[in-house]
């Protein structure tokens, strides 16, 4: 049987090396970990050749990519970031393997043979790598931006701190959970009206291409007068056979002028103070980004990330630039000493609904289940305002849609009915 030298930790910090007698570098381990060692290095020993080998044919089939680094695997792998379901999933697994007593360590092990939709399991074994090397779980997260946000590292290196690593996964996973929730409604409530646009756009383009062409080589052919309407649509008709190249040249030349001015900071504000006030759609975004706010600084401060750090956290995380810039005021005064609540109504970017609540949560030291209350709020109200923004717009893409393909049926019938009295004349 192979043998493996090795080189660990006592809980004490004390350095200690041996050899073992194992299948593979796996069994070896695992076996480190049960004498109650934190293991630093395992190499395979004298005739590492041959244990090599058979580690490898007991193993599962290797392929190009695991000749690969281990960070280079991960990124070839990983390709998009994790969707918060998928995030809200791996930690609530994390959390589930600690909770029973494994080793951080036999754990990140656990969670690379489980099925963890959109984190790869490459995500895995380079944290247990990481921290079999001596790191801290949040500091190996922390090289892995794309994957683990500021959010979620700094919420981890809390749990670390205070030894309550388990709750913290926990309250993290309910925490991308909710704004997966949230995430799920804003697609639902888009869904019918998106497709109800796009099957109207397909008739009209289908009926001016195909449909018309043909009814106009009948109408022409009779050499009768056309009416308004159908002079009108044939014209349309005229303009998107001849000039279909001008006009997408102009639609893509306003896509890119659109995002240059969306890139510089004036027209990212202007276009950000268009959406909170936008008819119908505003009161939706200002509901998901305060309860966003709310939501997300009540979770790092309850599990003990200090105020400033969570409002630089939460500043990063928020999409809309003037309530980041009302968020970077309030970290610069409660750097001065001062409440969160009252830089908050400074900013008359918040609701009083929250600075209320806010003020309370100081006054009764629950600052965080004061935000909480106020998440819990907005969200409630953002369900409401989602039906109702719903319920405004299938009616009216309905009637739009109708008015369209009415305008081009009349236009046709309106023909038709004129050469049937030019023929009955």
């Amino acid at each position: 049987m192979p043998q493996f030298s090795y080189k660990a930790r006592r809980r004490t910090g004390e350095v200690v090396e041996g050899m073992l007698e194992v299948a593979d570098r796996s069994a070896a381990l695992m076996q480190i970990e049960r004498l109650g060692l934190f293991p630093v290095a395992v190499n395979a020993a004298k005739g590492g050749a041959i244990a090599a080998a058979v580690e490898r044919s007991s193993g599962q089939k290797r392929n190009w990519r695991d000749l690969l680094p281990p960070t280079l695997r991960a990124a070839m792998a990983q390709k998009r970031k994790p969707k918060l379901q998928e995030l809200a999933t791996f930690t609530q697994q994390l959390a589930n393997l600690l909770s029973s007593g494994m080793p951080l360590t036999v754990a990140l092990n656990s969670m690379t043979h489980l099925e963890s939709k959109g984190i790869s399991a490459d995500v895995s074994k380079e944290l247990k790598q990481d921290v079999m090397e001596g790191r801290s779980l949040s500091d190996s997260m922390a090289k892995q931006p794309r994957i683990f946000s500021d959010l979620y590292v700094n919420m981890v290196r809390a749990g670390e701190s205070s030894g309550a690593l388990v709750e913290v996964l926990r309250r993290m996973a309910d925490h991308f959970e909710r704004f997966a929730q949230v995430q799920s409604k804003f697609a639902s409530a888009m869904v019918y009206p998106a497709f109800v646009t796009v099957v109207g756009i397909c008739i009209m383009f289908f009926f001016m291409s195909y449909m018309l062409p043909k009814f106009m080589s009948i109408f022409q052919g009779m050499n009768v007068p056309l009416p308004l309407m159908t002079q009108i649509l044939v014209s349309i008709s005229h303009v998107f056979a001849a000039y279909w190249w001008l006009m997408l040249a102009v639609v893509i030349a306003a896509v890119i002028l659109f995002k240059r001015f969306q890139a510089t900071d004036q027209g990212r504000r202007k276009i950000d103070h268009w959406r909170m006030n936008a008819p119908l759609f505003g009161k939706v975004i200002k509901l998901n980004i305060f309860g966003q706010f709310a939501r997300t600084l009540s979770t790092l401060l309850e599990n003990g990330v200090p105020v400033l750090t969570a409002l630089k956290i939460t500043e990063q995380i928020i999409p809309n630039s003037i309530v980041k810039e009302a968020i970077a005021k309030t970290r610069e005064e409660v750097t001065d000493g001062k409440t969160i609540a009252q830089p908050l109504a400074r900013c008359k970017i918040f609701p009083q609904l929250m600075v209320d609540l806010v003020k309370i949560g100081e006054d009764t030291g629950d600052v965080p289940g004061a935000l909480k209350n106020v998440a819990d709020t907005y969200e409630n109200e953002l369900a409401i305002a989602l039906r109702v923004m719903t319920n405004m717009i299938e009616p009216t893409l309905i009637i739009v849609m109708a008015a369209g393909v009415g305008f081009l049926l009349l236009s046709v019938l309106s023909a038709m009915f004129a050469i049937t009295a030019n023929i009955a004349r």
